[in-house]
């Protein structure tokens, strides 16, 4: 079956890239993030989050490997090892008895062992997905955010505005001054942008390398046990020796 040690290296090294380019444009990701740090901030944990369960998706098919490699061995100390998660289904189909490659299964065991393990991969992506639409969700929300008060704030500026009075330079400096609030709001507006979708790109690749690690485990498996699966019912193996 497929390493997925090459998966966490791409991850890893793709994290790295992106280390390294946050590291060259420093000063303008810090300006951008005090902006808005509240939101900021925020959208920087959920990624935290979402990384770490993406490494935990390729870290969780370790033990499944291991079990799968001491049960086609047959060597002793099989109970010894931590009972599989993702492998569950398939551990209480076969049981401790059967070594190495000697068992068989049934066409309607395999399919539903197989659709056992597809379905615990797909709780662990919906997981991660989730978090990659909650990250677009908190950029537009800060975007919506800043723009409310980026318009709360001109409206303010226009409603205080007196164009009855005889110096226009101080008309002109009182709506100088008075823009400076909606432009905070639109920095607001377009950091959490920035890093809201920043992130979800981020957690979308992340989250495409775990699934083709799964993707992998769950193709070397099923090749494996279709060579051990008899595919004839018993129904059907009955009839043709009639």
């Amino acid at each position: 079956m497929s390493n997925p040690r090459h998966t966490l290296f791409w991850m890893t090294f793709f994290l790295a890239i992106v280390a390294a380019v946050g590291v060259l444009i420093h000063q303008p990701l810090i300006t951008a993030f005090m902006a808005n740090w509240v939101f900021n901030l925020l959208i920087l944990c959920v990624l935290i989050i979402g990384i770490g369960l993406t490494y935990r998706q390729v870290f969780v098919l370790f033990p499944e490997l291991r079990w799968i490699s001491q049960f086609r061995t047959g060597q002793s100390g099989l109970s010894v090892l931590e009972e599989p998660r993702l492998l569950k289904p398939l551990a209480r189909q076969l049981g401790e008895d059967s070594k190495r490659d000697r068992f068989t299964l049934s066409t309607m065991s395999l399919r539903t062992v197989l659709d056992g393990i597809h379905s615990r991969m797909d709780e662990q992506r919906e997981i991660t997905r989730y978090f990659i639409n909650l990250l677009v969700f908190l950029g537009l929300l800060g975007t919506f955010w800043g723009l409310l008060g980026t318009i709360n704030a001109v409206g303010a500026v226009i409603t205080n505005l007196d164009m009855g009075q005889g110096d226009l330079s101080k008309v002109f400096a009182d709506l100088q001054a008075g823009l400076l609030t909606p432009l905070q709001g639109m920095g607001t507006a377009f950091s959490s942008s920035l890093f809201g979708l920043g992130g979800s790109l981020i957690l979308g690749f992340l989250d495409i390398q775990a699934g083709h690690a799964q993707n992998r485990f769950y193709d070397g498996l099923e090749e494996w046990l279709t060579g051990v699966t008899n595919l004839l019912d018993p129904f059907t193996s009955n009839e043709r020796q009639r």
